[in-house]
Formats: structure tokens, sequence, C-alpha cells
């Protein structure tokens, strides 16, 4: 019976028992035909050792619960987390209200030490060291703007219109010496005459992509992050240029975390919501390689 509830052969528990024996010195049971039985030894430590049993059974159980709901801390760069996470996050809660899930929005990805995070979303180039890492979207330079701004005498119909247009600058955290500029598009837009370097300048893509909804000019961003904007109709993207970028969206965390419960329901419904995302949107970019990875860059 022990061997059934223990899932191991009878043979297995004889030498279980044949270990605790020699390593107590004392006998504890009587081998009879096809049976046991406790000596008196035996019968004066069961309360004991079933306790303690009991005790470890308890804790295993208890370990368990910790790992399937409780707390799950995700590290995520800001303007995803407020414009493509948090706002679909309902949905992972109501598929597993057993886990509590909290958001720490910052521009450095953690150390995974202690306490700092469970799982990241990362901006970055996919070459992340012995960490695990899996790619939720590439992402392209786009146009944007209000819908107000295509119409009137001034309206945006072509590229050489952005003369009549304030530029916006989305000038967050991440920029790298890899990343297109305005004078990037422009020059691929074959536009002349507009002075790639004036306009408002942001310090967060929210702040940038808010002006943008407001009809104070044109920004050039990531496209994924103004999907939602895009969808609702607050924004448009009146040109159809865009500059791929060889960084993306990744999912980050040690490896052996991948392991855990929490963190794997985790990963597989982000990697659902995202595969869900490329197939319905023309906006967001397809997966894909990445490039090697610069020391210091940082997130949007």
């Amino acid at each position: 019976m022990a061997a059934q509830e223990l899932s191991v052969t009878p043979a297995a528990i004889s030498q279980m028992v044949h270990t605790l024996e020699e390593y107590l010195g004392v006998p504890l049971f009587v081998r009879l035909n096809r049976a046991l039985r406790l000596t008196d030894a035996g019968q004066e430590c069961l309360p004991y050792f079933s306790e303690g049993l009991d005790r470890i059974a308890e804790g295993v159980s208890r370990l368990q619960s910790v790992e399937w709901s409780g707390s799950l801390k995700v590290h995520s760069a800001p303007t995803f987390a407020s414009r493509w996470l948090v706002p679909r996050l309902d949905l992972f809660s109501n598929q597993h209200p057993e886990i509590d899930v909290e958001i720490m929005a910052a521009y450095d990805l953690p150390d995974f030490n202690g306490d700092s995070a469970d799982i990241a979303i990362d901006f970055g180039y996919g070459h992340y060291g012995e960490l695990y890492s899996e790619r939720l979207f590439s992402v392209n330079l786009v146009t944007l703007c209000s819908p107000g701004l295509l119409k009137g005498s001034k309206a945006l119909k072509k590229p050489a219109d952005l003369r009549y247009h304030r530029l916006l600058h989305d000038e967050a955290p991440n920029q790298r010496a890899d990343q297109p500029s305005w004078a990037d598009w422009l020059k691929a837009a074959g536009v002349k005459g507009v002075d790639p370097k004036r306009g408002l300048r942001f310090s967060h893509t929210n702040l940038a992509l808010e002006a943008a909804m407001d009809g104070q000019g044109v920004v050039l961003t990531l496209d994924m992050l103004a999907a939602p904007d895009v969808a609702a109709g607050r924004l448009v993207i009146p040109f159809e240029i865009r500059l791929p970028l060889s960084a993306g969206y990744y999912l980050v965390a040690k490896r052996n975390s991948m392991e855990r419960p929490k963190v794997a329901l985790f990963k597989n419904w982000i990697l659902e919501e995202a595969v869900k995302d490329r197939m319905a949107s023309g906006v967001l970019g397809e997966t894909g390689g990445g490039s090697p990875q610069p020391k210091g860059r940082k997130s949007k």
C-alpha cells in the first residue's frame, strides 16, 4: 500500500526502511511472511514520524499553492505597459483569478535577483545572455496624426504636405544610434524643404501620442504602440512609408523561472495575445530575428 501511495516499487520501500534502520541503529519492523509488523521501538517512534511527514506534506502543499497562485511580478517597458499590456490584463486575471499580477513599469531591464521581477517585457535586440527570451513583436516607425489633419486647405495628402504641419519628436529614453529619425523618414519619402530638427519634443512616447491626437502635429513613432488609437480612430497613419527596426519587444526571464507554474501561465497567455494581434492587425509587425544588442540601451 505504501508503495502504491508513493508510486514506487515494494522493493524500493524495503530498501528505504532498511536504510532508516541502519541510520537509527534500531530495528523498526519485524519481517513476517508477506507482511511487516512494527517493533516496540517502531511503535514508540510512529507518532513522531507521522507528525514529521504530515508537516513535510503541509510544506509541500503550501509551496505548490504559492507557485500556482499569489503574486506575479511583471516588469514592463512603460509605454508597452500602458498602451498594450494593461488594457488587456483583465483577460489574464479572469482566466487566472488566483494570481495577483504586479506591473512594474521601468526603462531598465531588471536583474531578476531577489524579488525584483518574475518576468519582463523588454524593448531590445534579443541577446540576453543566459536569460530566456522570446520575441513578441517586431516594430516599424510610422507617421501618425489626428484624422483632422487629413481635412482642410492644408490636408495631409502626400508626404510633401508635411511642410504645413509641425513635426512631433518622440525622444523616449530608448533612442539609439541605429534608430531612424525624422530625417531618415523624410529622405525615404523623397521630401525636401522640411527641417527635420524643428517641432515639439517629448521625453515619453505617451506624451507624443497625446499631442498627435490633439492635432498638434505629426509624430514618428512605433506602429504597435499606437495600434489601439488607430483602431479606435483617434489616430491615423497618413502615409504607408514604414521604417523597420531591428529591435523589438521580447519576453525575458531567468531560465529556471519558466518552469514555475505562474510564470508559465503568464508566458503562454501573452504569447497567445501577441499572435492574435499580429494576425488581426495590419499595424503590428511580424516576429523575426534581431541584431546584436548594444550596451546601455533602454526600453520604451
